[in-house]
């Protein structure tokens, strides 16, 4: 059960995710924004995440191939992170960003991404059916709903499994939202506070938790070969 709410966090940390939520705590009615969002957002990973839990194989065969495929794709992911952190560290990332910076310099007509543009116009229904449409599982959300699988559960308990895993997935969304809803006049001064405090610290927990999480990961995958 720990694999799988560490997966579900793991899974959170989306970048689309991360940019849209900001985004649309930039807009006019927040809240209406963000659950609109949210709802579809529910929409598509709880549907395609009960869709892929009992759609499952039990076959020795495709337990085995899970079982040589998860721990390469840990291994996979935690290089990554690694080989990120590095790049933070030693300045080269600060680099690119300036090189690309400057090529954005000179194109000053250069658009945001279409889902941007659309949330930017501030309808609930816009926000659903682009939440609809950028919650897709990825890494982490497969791996989650294979140890979701694997724990063997009664219908119901799998359900609901896969229902708290969305929530968790989802976090970075329902916080904010929530907020929104219970502090209403304190909660745009706080964000304000916290986007100026991670703005003036964001390079060294960049640098630390893609190291802490990608060395997490190899640790992960180096015992799953192992076992």
């Amino acid at each position: 059960m720990s694999q799988v709410i560490f997966l579900s966090l793991t899974a959170s940390l989306n970048p689309t995710l991360v940019a849209a939520t900001t985004v649309m705590l930039l807009l006019e009615r927040p809240v209406r924004l963000m659950c609109g969002y949210l709802l579809g957002a529910y929409l598509t990973s709880i549907t395609l995440g009960l869709v892929i839990v009992f759609s499952l194989s039990d076959s020795s065969a495709a337990n085995t191939t899970q079982n040589t495929i998860s721990p390469a794709v840990d291994i996979a992911l935690g290089v990554i992170l690694l080989a990120i952190a590095f790049a933070l560290y030693s300045g080269r990332w600060e680099q690119r960003k300036e090189r690309k910076r400057a090529r954005d310099a000179d194109k000053p007509d250069k658009q945001p991404p279409r889902w941007q543009r659309e949330l930017s116009k501030g309808s609930p229904r816009t926000t659903f059916a682009i939440g609809a449409l950028l919650t897709l599982p990825g890494g982490s959300y497969l791996a989650g709903l294979d140890h979701i699988h694997k724990l063997d559960s009664p219908t119901p308990v799998t359900v609901l499994l896969v229902i708290g895993f969305n929530l968790v997935m989802l976090w970075l969304l329902e916080v904010p939202l929530a907020a929104f809803i219970v502090a209403p006049d304190w909660t745009p001064r706080a964000i304000d506070r916290v986007k100026a405090w991670v703005g003036r610290h964001a390079h060294t927990f960049a640098v630390r938790g893609s190291a802490a999480i990608g060395a997490l990961l190899v640790i992960k995958g180096v015992v799953g070969f192992v076992s």
